[in-house]
């Protein structure tokens, strides 16, 4: 598997993609010439699923000799605009359902969407916890220093429709959702980089998927009561100028079928709802 950036401008990502992919074949040519039946499907995929997709895309290769993956994360709303722009994705695989349909909205998707995960939200603090966090009542505690991520980014849905929840609960106090947007300090480019800046002591508390808070050993979870809590649902397409449709299809199904699931829920993340 090669890993391209998915951040920034889509072109970067596009040259990245290609870079890898131009590699890939001059590997394959050095020990085996050219194989006109090999394909390379590069994905586009949110941040949260980077460390599961590493994963799964070993075990598809296994599987798959003729199929080479290329992964570029990033938030699902600036990967979805890249391949609106253009960017030479095959698959897009989104942290809400939201984003995928835009594409299929706009008639830029091959079939129908594909719910592949689930996910459930929770808090993270620097492990020594220096805003003494005890409990999401204390997001709204004044002068404490939240990381979110940027409006667009589909955590920040989730998170905001935690926080109104959260409002409504018994001993919460007045004001309590005006208080906690009052406290953000810093809005990221997507999830992944809200856990490094809560790990490198930039914050004080963030609201993060749980498999997220998985990925780093130095934060610490606080959990959201369940009657506060909100699923999220994974979901994911083909896109429609694919140079190999039937391989983007093929590996959307495998992601959303046993072996697929298998791997995701070793990484924390739930069947989709």
């Amino acid at each position: 598997m090669r890993r391209a950036g998915g951040s920034g401008r889509w072109m970067t990502g596009a040259l990245l993609a290609a870079t890898s992919l131009v590699v890939a074949s001059c590997s394959a040519g050095a020990t085996s010439g050219p194989s006109a039946g090999r394909s390379n499907l590069t994905i586009y995929a949110a941040a949260s699923l980077a460390g599961a997709l590493d994963v799964a895309t070993t075990s598809y290769q296994a599987s798959h000799p003729d199929i080479s993956l290329t992964i570029s994360t990033g938030s699902s709303a600036a990967l979805e605009t890249q391949i609106e722009q253009g960017a030479p994705a095959d698959v897009f695989l989104s942290a809400d359902t939201a984003n995928a349909r835009k594409l299929a909205d706009q008639g830029l998707a091959a079939g129908a969407l594909v719910p592949f995960a689930g996910n459930l939200l929770t808090i993270i603090v620097p492990a020594t916890n220096p805003g003494a966090v005890r409990s999401p009542a204390d997001l709204a505690r004044s002068g404490l220093k939240i990381v979110a991520a940027g409006d667009s980014v589909p955590i920040t849905k989730y998170a905001d429709q935690v926080v109104r929840n959260l409002a409504t609960q018994p001993g919460y106090p007045a004001g309590f959702a005006t208080a906690y947007a009052a406290n953000i300090v810093s809005k990221e480019d997507d999830v992944a980089a809200v856990v490094a800046k809560i790990a490198l002591g930039e914050g004080d508390a963030a609201i993060v998927y749980v498999t997220d808070a998985r990925t780093s050993a130095t934060v610490t979870s606080i959990d959201i009561p369940a009657t506060a809590n909100v699923p999220a649902t994974y979901a994911g397409v083909a896109v429609k100028s694919s140079r190999d449709a039937a391989g983007a299809a093929a590996f959307l199904a495998w992601l959303a079928g046993p072996d697929g699931q298998a791997i995701l829920g070793r990484f924390g993340f739930l069947p989709p709802p």
